[in-house]
């Protein structure tokens, strides 16, 4: 088998329609869009959740209650079993080590959840770190600090 072999497997790919292309090709004249109209016209559509004017379901059932969203702190979660994989032993594990092997993908705060288990003695300075999993980093030799 060579490169120039390859093909991909028997109806894998689709053609992409070929839309106002004459009439053979099935797609003439209206492109699939009907007759006249708001949805036939360029750049004419509807938003979500627009009921033709009746007042909307999203504005008829009434809001009550708190909403934590707005208040509550976002951490990024990394469990043990991925810090195992990626770090080696006396290696330091910190918010910026994490983004550096992609358990992490954007800044923020960080916290260590215990899912899994650690044989390796590690350094973690997080955030925040989980009962279990500050059990289990101390368990195989290492120390926790949270920052």
């Amino acid at each position: 088998m060579k490169l120039h072999n390859l093909k991909p497997q028997a109806g894998s790919r689709h053609r992409r329609k070929r839309l106002g292309c004459g009439e053979a090709s099935g797609h003439g004249k209206t492109s699939g869009k009907g007759h006249k109209g708001q949805k036939a016209r360029s750049g004419g559509s509807i938003r979500e959740g627009f009921e033709g004017g009746q007042m909307p379901l999203h504005r008829r059932l009434p809001k009550r209650g708190f909403n934590n969203i707005a208040f509550g702190t976002d951490y990024h979660v990394v469990n043990l079993s991925a810090i195992e994989q990626r770090f080696a032993d006396g290696d330091e594990v910190t918010g910026d080590s994490l983004r550096e092997k992609g358990l992490v993908t954007r800044r923020g705060l960080v916290k260590v959840l215990g899912n899994g288990d650690l044989s390796r003695k590690l350094t973690v300075r997080v955030d925040k770190v989980s009962a279990t999993a500050k059990a289990k980093i101390e368990a195989a030799g290492g120390t926790v600090e949270t920052v």
